[in-house]
């Protein structure tokens, strides 16, 4: 478990990539006018046996199509004085680029829209669900996604009755075209399938209320 000040992650020593990233986000980390760069570095709080290094993505666009996938994203961490730590490999994951650039990067966008005017919870990371190749360069064995989840939820006041949710699943191979909306899910869904147990902390019924909920006139209001 790494906790940092924007955000916490549970590394994976087996598939080199966190099995969870959670952040919040509000009006400060989404707006600032620092440029920001992508210089890409091993985690310094991890072994080196435990992540993967710049070198090992070389090579990875053009053999397999993938960027270097942030999971806590860059841009919304521009009012933050350590934004450059989402640059760590191990907040970062072989993303499929017409995923990563097109739908991904448009919720990621919504999100911090949507943060402009609330407090935003986000939990995200991958999905092992089938076989990927590997990357070609890597050193160490390492498991790429299948496919990946996100998390959002708002609290409109303070009732933990007014928490609204917002689970979307995304396939590694998802078309550039695809709307964010079309992958719309439960937290249900996505725990079935990474086998993680969110929202345990809350009341049993507001627990399985807000996961067995898609919330898709609000989702259809904030993620069209």
């Amino acid at each position: 478990m790494l906790i940092r000040d924007i955000y916490a992650l549970s590394s994976n020593d087996s598939t080199k990539f966190a099995d969870w990233v959670a952040f919040r986000l509000d009006s400060v980390t989404v707006r600032g006018n620092v440029k920001q760069e992508r210089k890409w570095q091993a985690d310094p709080w991890l072994d080196e046996q435990e992540t993967l290094e710049p070198d090992d993505y070389k090579s990875a666009h053009e053999s397999l199509k993938v960027d270097r996938g942030h999971q806590a994203p860059l841009a919304s961490f521009k009012g933050t004085d350590d934004w450059q730590e989402t640059n760590y490999l191990s907040n970062i994951t072989p993303q499929k680029s017409e995923l990563n650039q097109c739908p991904w990067e448009q919720l990621e966008s919504k999100v911090r829209n949507l943060a402009k005017a609330n407090v935003v919870y986000v939990m995200t990371c991958p999905l092992y669900e089938r076989n990927m190749s590997s990357l070609s360069n890597a050193d160490e064995p390492h498991k790429i996604p299948s496919g990946y989840w996100q998390i959002i939820l708002v609290q409109t006041s303070k009732s933990v009755n007014s928490i609204k949710s917002a689970s979307f699943i995304f396939e590694q191979n998802t078309p550039k075209t695809d709307k964010v909306i079309e992958h719309l899910s439960t937290i249900n869904e996505i725990e079935r399938r990474s086998k993680l147990d969110f929202l345990w902390e809350l009341p049993d019924n507001i627990e399985e209320q807000i996961e067995s909920d898609k919330f898709q006139e609000w989702a259809e209001q904030k993620f069209e």
